[in-house]
């Protein structure tokens, strides 16, 4: 058994341990996980990386230009390896603005990455890389005084439910000065059988990364999880916009980590993720919400996605 935080075993244990079993999305992305996420990204089905890097090609300029300021701090939740927002910020400094950039995410190694493909495109861009949850880390920007665009890609809102995306932008809202912007890339709603089979890929690659959660935890924690006695299941509701995936107990099983029993009924199900969608008017009535002044949108072609500013 590799060593592991005691973070992921309580949080296991707690999320099998409760009435409606269920497991953090947070915890796909080790490297097996990541690894099959990169696979889904280039999907047929998986429509969103390439609806929003249309928007960051097409209209990053004219998003820019939104930006009334010369010199700002441009601070990414959950940058990632910055493959995409180098393209934004390379427009940006082409309409004429001194940006300085902050990329956060829990993971140093991708930072590193972001760093180094982002200092081959715009050598001179300072880089200031802050490593560890973005909760926590984003705190040590708060006595910079340049104007900020806080930026959140990647349809990252839609992992929150309910009323905590509203806590969220309300404290992004909180962070910001008054006439700082905010910049939120959002899955939109659209045919449900679009979406449906994003989550539900005919290669089975979703699957895979479903599955691989509890590969992990065997791996990590010691488990004795069959996968062939799961099975993956992804829902959409287009009422209410959420999209959901869940793994699927096949038979009435037991299941052992080390100190801890947990029993399956046949075709109990463990929810591991949620991904919510929104229309136009949902964005603006989020706004309103969360006290911005005014929000504006940049979409694809297609309507799929979009790229929504808001001013504080």
């Amino acid at each position: 058994m590799k060593k592991s935080s005691n973070t992921f075993l309580q949080d296991v244990i707690e999320g099998l341990s409760n009435t409606d079993k269920y497991l953090s999305s947070k915890y796909f992305y080790d490297e097996k996980g990541s690894l099959i996420f990169q696979e889904i990204m280039k999907m047929e089905e998986y429509y969103l990386p390439e609806c929003e890097m249309e928007i960051i090609k097409e209209q990053s300029f004219q998003i820019a230009n939104q930006i009334p300021f010369e010199e700002m701090d441009v601070i990414e939740l959950g940058a990632g390896d910055g493959s995409k927002t180098v393209e934004f910020l390379e427009w940006a400094i082409k309409s004429g603005k001194k940006l300085t950039y902050f990329p956060l995410d829990i993971s140093a190694e991708i930072l590193d990455i972001n760093q180094n493909i982002v200092n081959q495109r715009l050598p001179d861009l300072q880089v200031n890389l802050l490593p560890g949850d973005y909760f926590h880390t984003i705190d040590r920007l708060r006595e910079r005084t340049p104007p900020r665009l806080v930026m959140f890609m990647g349809s990252n809102i839609g992992n929150f439910t309910g009323d905590t995306s509203v806590e969220f932008i309300r404290m992004i809202n909180d962070f910001l000065n008054p006439g700082d912007f905010f910049l939120m890339g959002v899955d939109l709603k659209k045919n449900p059988q679009t979406i449906s089979a994003a989550y539900n890929d005919r290669k089975g690659i979703t699957k895979r990364f479903n599955l691989n959660l509890l590969e992990r935890i065997n791996r990590e924690l010691g488990g004795d999880f069959d996968l062939q006695n799961f099975d993956h299941f992804g829902t959409y509701d287009p009422l209410n916009g959420t999209a959901m995936s869940f793994l699927v107990s096949l038979k009435k099983q037991e299941v052992i980590i080390p100190g801890h029993s947990f029993w399956f009924d046949p075709y109990e199900v463990i929810h591991t993720e949620v991904s919510q969608k929104y229309s136009l008017k949902d964005l603006d009535s989020l706004a309103e919400k969360t006290g911005f002044s005014w929000d504006m949108h940049f979409t694809d072609n297609r309507e799929y996605f979009s790229l929504s500013l808001f001013s504080k």
